[in-house]
């Protein structure tokens, strides 16, 4: 390890495997290894001295976790934990055992799925014909146009096209969770009506998929959906084992 302590990547059972060519962050790219104790282990390399978040370590971090999700369940952790040494790290783990171990069996054989939701800002045509208000004002621009009638048809277009997409998220959250485990609300993003992931079994991905396709389709005038996955789970655990005890590294 390096003079700045392991980096850690997530939390997994010791008995987890590592593939020998998977490598980490840093240049070059370090060996992983796993740090147990007891029933769960810590993956860990050492550590780039500086870290800081580049895109081929950011890239780096979200590949060893979704390789290692391959092969079983992961307690993820954020790109750039840092523990002041491996010790720290084994007594976070120790002190988390019991609750890593219950987390570590909810997400087996379960991903991240990922479903954000914006308004369908090329609907113009549909918006005009089902919105009397939207097209009240549109006429009024055209008849007498200027900077003010212009404001306001634009100001009233954001904000109907907002109000018709969230209309149908009901919806769109109802058929998806059919198809999941435990859905979770994500922190609110600039341009969307609707952040959520949802926990999914594996062999359901593809129709999770197809499902938010539908969707999309069906509602195509009301909102634009982007379904991303599968993703490592951070929505769905909250790991004690080498967290907030251990250094963060500011990335």
């Amino acid at each position: 390890m390096t003079a700045a302590g392991p980096y850690i990547y997530g939390i997994t059972g010791c008995d987890h495997p590592v593939p020998a060519q998977l490598r980490g962050v840093g240049r070059p790219s370090a060996a992983l290894e796993l740090l147990p104790v007891g029933a769960t282990a810590a993956v860990v390399s050492a550590a780039p001295v500086p870290l800081r978040a580049r895109r081929r370590d950011l890239l780096a971090h979200q590949e060893v976790l979704l390789t290692l999700a391959l092969e079983g369940p992961v307690l993820p952790m954020r790109f750039g934990m840092l523990a002041p040494d491996a010790e720290a790290v084994r007594k976070q783990l120790e002190a988390g055992h019991e609750q890593n171990l219950r987390a570590l069996e909810r997400l087996a054989g379960r991903v991240e799925m990922n479903v954000k939701a914006l308004p369908a800002t090329g609907a113009l045509a549909a918006l005009v014909a089902e919105e009397p208000r939207i097209r009240q004002l549109r006429q009024a621009a055209h008849s007498r146009p200027g900077y003010e009638a212009n404001v306001r048809l634009g100001e009233a277009v954001v904000h109907t096209l907002a109000r018709r997409a969230a209309d149908v998220t009901q919806e769109i959250v109802a058929e998806l969770a059919a198809l999941a485990v435990a859905r979770a609300r994500g922190p609110q993003v600039a341009g969307t009506v609707l952040n959520m992931s949802f926990l999914v079994a594996r062999q359901d991905v593809r129709a999770f998929h197809a499902a938010a396709d539908r969707l999309s389709a069906r509602h195509q005038d009301r909102v634009e959906l982007r379904a991303a996955g599968p993703l490592p789970c951070y929505s769905f655990t909250e790991p004690e084992g080498a967290t907030a005890a251990a250094a963060r590294a500011g990335a």
